[in-house]
């Protein structure tokens, strides 16, 4: 099995967590809003890759039950002490919830994960969802894996990638993409050479609304569910 996660960019992140964590928001994040909107008050949300915990925080303040998570150890406590209460250190692999959330919100995340491995992680957030629930992502737009000038791995999908990984993943009711036009301009090099470029990342934004079918325990594979 492809790993979910990259073993670099994890440790870029620990090592530079206080200030990544710190960085200043957005006045407003328009599409949490969005997200938020679709949700009933209280629902129970699942944030993977919450980073310093800006977002789970506007969300408890806004009323919601968020459940914030990250894969790094060193972000994780900086998140523990914006919002003054335990995280999950959990990588993307180890989501084995069932129907246990209302939504989940993955912002700036599943871009790291390798492109192979998506369908299972896509797999995995929706048989944690409860059925009709909301799942949000964003991509960075591209044409396969490459790395920025610090190392971090991003995934680079195309819009064909992801809507073949989307499908593998499960049954959707609903699955918006929203492209974004390329603004900010990304050092990257090809794995296994010294050579940088500079390319202009677009991005995509995708709402998933789970299928309201239950999910029941495959006889033949433990791990599938319908």
């Amino acid at each position: 099995m492809t790993p979910a996660h990259d073993g670099e960019t994890l440790a870029w992140y620990d090592r530079e967590a206080p200030v990544y964590a710190n960085r200043l928001p957005a006045e407003r994040n328009a599409r949490l809003e969005a997200f938020l909107g679709r949700l009933s008050p209280g629902a129970a949300i699942l944030e993977l890759g919450c980073g310093g915990g800006q977002d789970a925080a506007f969300m408890i303040a806004a009323g919601f039950d968020v459940t914030p998570t990250d894969g790094s150890p060193g972000l994780a406590a900086e998140a523990e002490r914006r919002l003054g209460r335990a995280i999950r250190v959990m990588r993307f692999e180890d989501l084995d919830d069932i129907e246990r959330y209302d939504a989940v919100w993955a912002n700036a995340c599943l871009l790291h994960v390798p492109e192979a491995a998506l369908p299972d992680i896509l797999g995995r957030i929706r048989r944690a969802l409860k059925p009709g629930g909301v799942f949000f992502a964003s991509f960075k737009a591209g044409d396969g894996g490459d790395r920025d000038g610090f190392g971090r791995y991003y995934n680079f999908v195309s819009r064909e990638g992801l809507d073949a990984a989307y499908a593998e993943g499960g049954r959707w009711s609903e699955l918006t993409m929203t492209e974004m036009p390329g603004a900010a301009m990304t050092a990257c090099r090809a794995p296994g050479s010294s050579a940088w470029r500079s390319r202009a990342d677009g991005g995509r934004h995708a709402i998933a609304s789970r299928d309201r079918a239950r999910a029941e325990r495959s006889p033949a594979r433990g791990d599938q569910y319908g």
